[in-house]
């Protein structure tokens, strides 16, 4: 099913807009976007002050972020790319083959595609090289054939994936506690601070907001967010 448009949904209280492709990459269909013939493309849509959260699969949601070590470079990927385009992380989770970021975008006119990029070229380049470096059978279930004759790396899914917008208090508390419920809904674990590769702790954790030098720096919800 088409999904190209923007949905409001103030009129229920809920102050979220959402943005979306035409397929959730979380979702279990087993159609092969690869194979379409037009890259389908998301509309950001930005006020100050809305946070954004973010969400973008591996090639064909394969189980690819299971590596510790792979983990610890996207993390740091994020890292660089919140640094350059001017974007706070408030939490995150990291699953197998997805991901989510509630951002914070600085700037009145935030570069979506060029933070989106940031993050995920160089880290695809760097597993790249690993396989590459380790003969690894991966890299050739990794490698799409575009057209006769091109053949390229793919470790995300092609597509810029959802983007959701978030600007009131009872959206912005729900959206971190649905990240951090990701793993427990999915029998990864039981609670969300079990899960190593999410802010929970961060949040839920005593002392509250310690940084762990494996994660993307996280900046927490931003003052005034929630008045």
């Amino acid at each position: 099913m088409a999904l190209t448009s923007n949905e409001k949904l103030g009129a229920t209280g809920s102050a979220s807009v959402f943005v979306r492709l035409w397929i959730a990459p979380w979702s279990n269909s087993k159609l092969d976007q690869s194979t379409m013939p037009h890259r389908k493309r998301i509309k950001h849509f930005h006020e100050p002050g809305h946070l954004h959260e973010l969400t973008f699969s591996t090639y064909q949601q394969k189980p690819l972020l299971t590596n510790d070590d792979w983990r610890e470079k996207l993390a740091r990927s994020i890292d660089t790319a919140n640094q350059t385009c001017r974007f706070q992380l408030v939490a995150f989770v990291f699953m197998p083959e997805h991901l989510h970021l509630l951002t914070n975008p600085l700037d009145d006119e935030p570069e979506f595609g060029k933070y989106l990029a940031s993050i995920k070229q160089p880290f695809s380049k760097q597993v790249k090289s690993i396989l590459v470096e380790n003969h690894s059978r991966l890299l050739k279930q990794l490698t799409v054939r575009e057209r006769p004759g091109k053949s390229c790396f793919r470790f995300w899914q092609e597509g810029a994936g959802y983007d959701r917008n978030v600007y009131s208090k009872e959206v912005i508390l729900h959206s971190i506690n649905d990240i951090h419920e990701n793993p427990v809904r999915r029998g990864l674990c039981r609670n969300p601070i079990e899960w190593k590769w999410s802010s929970a702790r961060y949040d839920l954790n005593e002392p509250p907001q310690e940084q762990e030098p494996d994660f993307p720096l996280i900046h927490g919800i931003p003052t005034g967010a929630l008045d």
